[in-house]
């Protein structure tokens, strides 16, 4: 490996993007570290990474960003946000927020760096999805939404850029055990009801790792729902009648 890589890491300060950070700035690569929670962001510039307040949800917090980081090698799209809860029951700002955060500022943020890559005809933008970007299940309507619109602009993005050198590859983990899930559901009924289900922060990172400078064209994790969300697109009646007791857990 190129000890000198440079990544640019969206939300950075917490969950796998935090963990992901300091895993790649073990290893060697130059890293831009970009995420919401300053004191997160010192402790990571302590450590080596090239730390960068921004808000995704801002157009010129994303443009100054870009005009930061200058040429990159990879980026890895890992800023979310969730509320788990009833269609009609999620409140606007919730619903602005996912849309916001998880669609509109990964677009943004791609549309921007992705003219450095192509004259250089090479680059790796890694998005973090979702199984719920696959397969939508009830309370998670609004995110299902949001990571399904990420899958949907990945699939096309990877046919534009394929000519250019530049992959592109989603990884949809299932529910992880990260802050995330307590603020996406702050009842904990979710969290108690996955128990050991639920995916580490070290798989995922370790999917991420093994990912970069591949042409991967998506993960999912764990394998076995990869599995599901292939029954689900050929049989989908089947598969929620099936899954009913598993989809109903939030």
């Amino acid at each position: 490996m190129n000890k000198r890589k440079s990544i640019l890491v969206t939300g950075a300060t917490s969950g796998v993007g935090y963990a992901l950070t300091k895993r790649l700035l073990a290893e060697g690569y130059e890293v831009w570290a970009t995420g919401r929670t300053p004191a997160v962001l010192k402790e990571l510039k302590s450590e080596g990474a090239h730390a960068v307040s921004a808000d995704l949800s801002k157009k010129e917090d994303v443009e100054q960003l870009v005009a930061k980081v200058g040429l990159l090698d990879a980026v890895v799209f890992s800023a979310g946000v969730g509320t788990f809860e009833r269609a009609h029951e999620t409140p606007d700002e919730a619903i602005e927020a996912m849309m916001a955060i998880n669609v509109i500022g990964p677009m943004q943020l791609t549309k921007l760096l992705l003219p450095g890559m192509i004259d250089r005809r090479s680059g790796h933008l890694i998005y973090l999805g979702s199984q719920a970007g696959k397969v939508a299940t009830p309370k998670a309507s609004v995110y299902a939404a949001s990571k399904h619109a990420i899958i949907g602009y990945t699939n096309a993005l990877r046919m534009e850029v394929a000519p250019f050198g530049i992959h592109v590859t989603t990884i949809n983990p299932g529910p992880i055990d990260t802050p995330f899930l307590d603020l996406a559901d702050e009842t904990g009924i979710y969290r108690t009801s996955l128990g050991k289900h639920l995916l580490t922060v070290e798989t995922v990172v370790d999917s991420v790792i093994n990912t970069v400078g591949k042409p991967v064209r998506d993960v999912n994790l764990p394998w076995y729902m990869g599995i599901t969300s292939k029954l689900h697109a050929l049989a989908p009646t089947l598969v929620e009648r099936l899954g009913r007791k598993y989809f109903m857990k939030k």
